[in-house]
């Protein structure tokens, strides 16, 4: 069997989650308040349990993950730097803050159920420790870039961040030797068994299908995206995306490949850091931008389409690895 069609089969079971969730979404008719409540809890509550208990468990040995740890951080600044490029494109500044996001930010959910299908445990951990770094470097240049042309502050959206607060609270128990108390590492545990499962599912049931200039209509004709519609061309619009979706899709794992090859990466830290540049975007950037006041339409279809392209493209970056 070739080695891309084995790590597709691999993955077929996460993948298989996340079209379970589309389609339980269009068969089952629990509404949006539903899903968007069960994307929340994932977001707030279960991702960031998921988080600090895999960090406060795992000893981290800086020196080995080291190597892991840059090339990860090289792709997620390669991805920061090109993106910016799209604001060359003739959209509006807040749809291009929006959509600047999706070239960098990464679906952790996808990440961690990938590498547990590939490695189990060990996998998980070593996602976590790249999860757990680069979550608060892109969360900050998100937010920043949608606070800067949103006129919303900048270190408040961040002080409020459940991911980074669980981030930042993970590393520093580890670092000091903390170890909680059995019942809680039980707790947390348990509302981490269901963040995977519960993520993929939510990630499934947000795809969005039609294109962005229909989605922000049937925000229910609000005057921002019938603005944004108006000042963002057809073309331009589809041009910007198509870049975005290349810089996440391409030029991130590609980076990462020479990054790996440049270091001697092998093994599983090899395979993660390319999981981790070749993860799609991640539904995280719809919630931000629209808590934000931002062009959530557009982010969400750029999230869809980076997400069913990432099936096929993740399997293709790892088989050249």
């Amino acid at each position: 069997m070739h080695v891309e069609s084995a790590v597709a089969l691999a993955l077929l079971p996460d993948f298989a989650l996340i079209l379970l969730g589309a389609g339980l979404r269009r068969v089952l008719h629990l509404g949006d308040h539903f899903w968007n409540g069960l994307e929340k809890l994932v977001y707030y509550v279960l991702f960031p349990a998921l988080l600090f208990s895999g960090l406060v468990k795992t000893r981290i040995d800086w020196a080995v993950a080291a190597p892991m740890i840059g090339v990860a951080a090289g792709a997620l600044w390669t991805g920061m730097l090109l993106g910016l490029a799209a604001r060359l494109f003739p959209i509006s500044p807040i749809s291009f803050a929006s959509q600047y996001q999706c070239a960098f930010r990464f679906n952790s959910y996808i990440g961690l159920a990938v590498a547990g299908t590939l490695y189990g445990v060990p996998g998980i951990a070593a996602m976590g420790i790249v999860v757990g770094l680069m979550v608060p470097q892109a969360n900050t240049a998100a937010v920043w870039m949608l606070a800067r042309h949103g006129e919303r502050g900048v270190w408040r959206e961040l002080a409020k961040n459940p991911l980074i607060l669980a981030t930042l609270a993970g590393v520093a128990a580890n670092l000091a030797g903390i170890e909680p108390p059995t019942v809680l590492l039980h707790f947390l545990g348990r509302l981490a068994e269901a963040a995977i499962a519960l993520g993929l599912l939510a990630v499934g049931a947000g795809l969005r299908l039609v294109g962005a200039d229909k989605a922000s209509a049937q925000q229910g004709g609000r005057a921002k995206y019938a603005l944004l519609a108006a000042a963002d061309g057809g073309a331009a619009t589809h041009s910007a995306a198509g870049y975005l979706l290349v810089v996440k899709l391409a030029a991130m794992p590609a980076m990462a490949l020479l990054l790996i090859r440049w270091f001697g990466l092998t093994g599983i830290h090899a395979d993660i850091a390319l999981i981790f540049a070749a993860l799609p975007a991640s539904s995280s950037a719809y919630i931000l931008a629209q808590r934000m006041g931002g062009d959530g339409p557009r982010v969400a279809w750029l999230i869809s389409a980076s997400t069913l392209i990432g099936m096929l493209s993740l399997p293709a970056w790892l088989s050249l690895r």
